[in-house]
């Protein structure tokens, strides 16, 4: 079953609507510099609840390790998403300090040479996921990846992300097989704020793929 993950969740009431909606996986922003960051408290405030009904991912880049795992345990994530430069060693240690938890290494894609690094973590963690570059925000831009000419064929599951929405994501899903796909911009009003008219477009859109 193709995961759906939408991320950037900000509100309570969004979150179970979305949630009921059909998604499998909610995501949250746990980078202060985002302007969809979900604070320490109210990560504790939603999430729980949230866990109930869909997985809820939390998204960290170039975090201290220590304060990443705190933070995972006292929101309780089911799954961590590294969105940053971790390096191998990072995810090896952050594995062995939270065996249950799904690990999901993103990379942001500028050439075909990424696409060879980001595999060199499939050993380590459980899933990967592309997203498109850009040099000054670490996601939720809008941009697409090169859909035509992705040549990528892990050995562990992936999300696509990367300027996903309603209106491209059957060519996105006829030209790749990805595990999961990821929106954050493409179903919103503003960064942190969802269309929901937009979140059943796209399950529409998706429907008509299976």
């Amino acid at each position: 079953m193709l995961r759906i993950k939408i991320c950037g969740i900000t509100q309570l009431a969004q979150g179970r609507s979305i949630a009921n909606s059909g998604v499998t996986d909610l995501g949250f922003i746990c980078v202060a510099a985002s302007p969809r960051y979900v604070s320490p408290a109210n990560r504790q405030a939603l999430v729980p609840e949230l866990q109930r009904q869909v997985n809820c991912i939390g998204v960290f880049a170039d975090e201290d390790l220590k304060i990443l795992v705190n933070s995972t345990k006292a929101a309780g994530f089911g799954s961590i998403q590294l969105h940053g430069q971790e390096s191998l060693e990072y995810c090896q240690n952050l594995r062995q300090q939270l065996p249950d938890q799904e690990i999901i290494k993103a990379w942001r894609v500028r050439t075909t040479q990424d696409l060879h690094t980001i595999q060199t973590y499939s050993p380590i963690v459980d899933t990967l996921l592309l997203d498109a570059y850009h040099p000054q925000a670490l996601g939720g831009t809008g941009q697409t990846l090169d859909w035509q000419s992705l040549d990528f064929q892990p050995a562990i599951p992936w999300f696509l992300a990367g300027g996903l929405n309603p209106g491209n994501i059957s060519i996105a899903l006829g030209q790749l097989h990805p595990n999961g796909i990821d929106l954050s911009s493409g179903v919103e009003v503003s960064p942190g704020i969802k269309d929901l008219n937009l979140v059943q477009d796209l399950l529409a859109e998706v429907r008509k793929q299976s």
